[in-house]
């Protein structure tokens, strides 16, 4: 039974708004001058399940290439999945008809990573803004959509008048919030943030996630946040799930697996965030992580992350963890802790949780890129 259909964690959390099972999405290599044979596939995601309820925020890790950003693809369908399910409220999202894969497209908006290029040059924010109303024939003369444009720019944080600008007039974090005011137009459901700090500079980052806490608080808005940073992830996020090369290491809840890890992955990732006192931070062991993540066209045999694990045995060649859960709400894919061979107090790191997101915080638990 996965992480998305426990019965005891729908009663902990309701019905899921999206419910993701066993989702795999394996892109297929060629080779040929027609590109006709097939001599692999790059196992982008194998195997990942997840739920998220309606006000929840799930935090989605990892480093570059685990998997994450095909996730949100998947589920935006713009990538077809090879195997597994998506559902949104209960609905299958690839059995849709027309009628309904347009609701959906109206209820799940997504925030890009990069502000430059999210952003046509060619149309003033007016425009952009707007745009999602027009797709979705919304019956609006142009002095409401004008009132409406104005409204969503200053609940981003932009004064009305900006709507007259073009995207090359604004700054990063300005284009920034031009992209939320337009994916917050339909009032949508789920928001799927795609990275969508990690392009900004350090400062203008606290003020885009404490933007978005706000407008979940006030809209009761739902988000898959995909990040690098371990910090932003910490104080915006209910739960997370860590990706490693395609699968979900651990999952649980933000305060308990950022206290309690248990999954030698997770641990590493938390020992590499330094502590802001440089005494401390020089006495304190460290484990470091050796080698590079194995390609996803051939990953390792057994646990994907074996080669790189300080604490792997051999049978973590031979057999493939399960994903199971070690407490209430909180889930592994590590045989070791799961049989009791690693002391889970060797892997925990605590961590200072701020209230309120600042820029002196930003950065310091940046995954490797």
């Amino acid at each position: 039974m996965s992480i998305a259909t426990t019965p005891d964690r729908q009663a902990r959390i309701g019905t899921p708004i999206l419910e993701v099972q066993d989702l795999k999405v394996h892109f297929p290599v060629t080779r040929g001058a027609l590109l006709q044979r097939t001599i692999g596939h790059v196992k982008a995601v194998d195997g990942v399940s997840f739920a998220i309820a309606k006000g929840e925020v799930l935090g989605l890790v990892g480093e570059s290439g685990c998997g994450k950003t095909t996730v949100a693809r998947t589920i935006l369908k713009l990538v077809k999945q090879t195997s597994g399910h998506v559902r949104f409220d209960g609905s299958d999202i690839w059995s849709l008809d027309k009628a309904s894969e347009l609701q959906y497209r109206r209820r799940v908006q997504a925030i890009f990573q990069d502000p430059y290029s999210s952003l046509n040059p060619r149309m003033s924010v007016r425009e952009i803004v707007g745009e999602p109303y027009l797709i979705h024939k919304a019956r609006l003369d142009r002095r409401e959509l004008d009132q409406r444009v104005r409204k969503l720019l200053e609940m981003c944080g932009l004064p009305g008048r900006m709507a007259e600008r073009y995207p090359h007039e604004m700054s990063g974090g300005q284009r920034q919030r031009v992209g939320i005011a337009r994916a917050l137009a339909l009032n949508p459901d789920l928001v799927i943030c795609d990275e969508a700090v990690s392009a900004l500079d350090v400062s203008i980052q606290a003020q885009i996630i404490n933007l978005l806490q706000d407008l979940k608080d006030e809209l009761n808005l739902t988000y898959l946040f995909i990040g690098h940073d371990l910090s932003v992830v910490r104080h915006l996020c209910d739960r997370v799930a860590v990706m490693y090369l395609g699968k979900i290491a651990e999952a649980g809840d933000s305060e308990t697996l950022f206290a309690e890890p248990m999954h030698p992955y997770t641990g590493a990732l938390l020992e590499a965030i330094p502590v802001p006192d440089p005494v401390v931070e020089a006495a304190r062991p460290h484990r470091v992580l050796t080698g590079e993540i194995p390609s996803p066209l051939n990953p390792p045999g057994g646990c994907v992350f074996h080669p790189r694990c300080s604490f792997a045995q051999v049978q973590c060649g031979k057999d493939t963890p399960e994903f199971e859960e070690v407490r209430s709400g909180h889930w592994t894919a590590c045989s070791l802790v799961t049989a009791g061979q690693i002391d889970p107090q060797q892997l925990r790191m605590a961590a200072p949780s701020p209230t309120k997101m600042s820029s002196a915080g930003m950065g310091a638990g940046l995954i490797g890129r």
